[in-house]
């Protein structure tokens, strides 16, 4: 049993929080005092994830102090939960602080640098503070259901990779390691905009034909801008490349593919956003993704139809069209 401590308390890090408290000592922390407050009185965290009761061995504060003071023993693990956008000002919340680790959940590109999350991390802790990413295709409701769930652990150090795998792996939680870390973050970013091209494509009522093509050619896309970015072509093929595509892609929980359906319903996107209440990173990383492409001469042109969508004023038809309308190529 070690001691656990999850920075950030919405529906994802509470998930990851109830689940790692049937074995471990956890403290989960968030930013609004009150809140937390609330949430350790009712032992349910009613805003994000309601129905769900805390397991004894979960503690919950506000107090940033005891969130980090709970890190003790060998074995202790800091997990941030927070989305892409509150990376940085968490992380500078830890700057010059002796953590041991980090551990981080969150996918998707810093919107104003285009800087995947270990990146992030990099800049702002330095290359001495070792980190891994906890990502892969995972609901947070079945997560804190105990329902069955494989992740991928992945950071340069073999040891970090060690100590997430054997902390997180048990129950019905399977963690699998991996060195490629660029790959597992790109691919855990780009599944999300993917995820809005088939929420649209399905709420046209285009079929089960057109959703298999989107999601394979869409896996194309995510493995183009991976290995220009150093990423290994195999990770595309595993958890965090097809497996998080297809569960975002097709699952009914994805707030992403939900925010597909609502373009496709003629929605506005600030009323489909508005009204999901939950963060849909797809919709900025879209942004994000596009321009890097674009640096890179990346070929993503699911990508630039679904940033047409968002930003340019295109609607939903006229992506189909744009991408119906591209010249026949080889396919591999």
């Amino acid at each position: 049993m070690a001691n656990i401590t999850v920075l950030g308390a919405g529906a994802w890090g509470t998930a990851v929080a109830i689940s790692l408290a049937a074995r471990h000592q956890v403290l989960l922390w968030g930013r609004d005092g009150d809140a937390m407050a609330q949430m350790a009185g009712a032992r349910e965290n009613r805003d994000y994830l309601p129905g769900f009761a805390f397991p004894p061995a979960l503690a919950v504060n506000g107090d940033f102090e005891a969130a980090l003071a709970h890190l003790q023993g060998d074995d202790c693990l800091l997990i941030a939960a927070c989305p892409v956008a509150g990376l940085r000002p968490l992380l500078g919340r830890l700057k010059d602080r002796a953590i041991p680790n980090i551990v981080w959940l969150c996918k998707g590109f810093e919107y104003e640098t285009g800087l995947l999350p270990h990146q992030v991390v990099a800049e702002v802790l330095g290359e001495a503070v070792a980190g891994a990413a906890l990502s892969g295709p995972s609901f947070a409701q079945e997560v804190a259901k105990g329902l069955p769930c494989a992740l991928t652990a992945a950071s340069s150090s073999a040891e970090l990779r060690r100590r997430v795998v054997s902390l997180v792996h048990g129950g019905n939680m399977r963690v699998y390691s991996c060195d490629d870390l660029v790959g597992v973050e790109v691919g855990g970013a780009v599944k999300n905009v993917l995820a809005i091209a088939t929420g649209v494509a399905d709420g046209l009522g285009l079929g089960l034909n057109a959703r298999a093509a989107l999601i394979t050619r869409g896996l194309a896309e995510i493995t183009r801008l991976g290995t220009a970015l150093g990423g290994q072509p195999g990770t595309f093929m595993g958890l965090t490349g097809m497996g998080d595509l297809i569960l975002t892609c097709t699952g009914d929980l994805s707030r992403n593919r939900r925010v597909g359906l609502e373009l496709a319903s003629g929605k506005k996107l600030d009323q489909v956003v508005a009204e999901l209440g939950h963060v849909a990173e797809g919709v900025p990383c879209a942004r994000a993704v596009r321009a890097l492409a674009q640096k890179l001469n990346v070929d993503m042109p699911i990508t630039n139809a679904v940033a047409g969508v968002l930003f340019d004023g295109d609607d939903a038809s006229a992506m189909v069209a744009k991408l119906l309308a591209r010249d026949p190529r080889e396919e591999i």
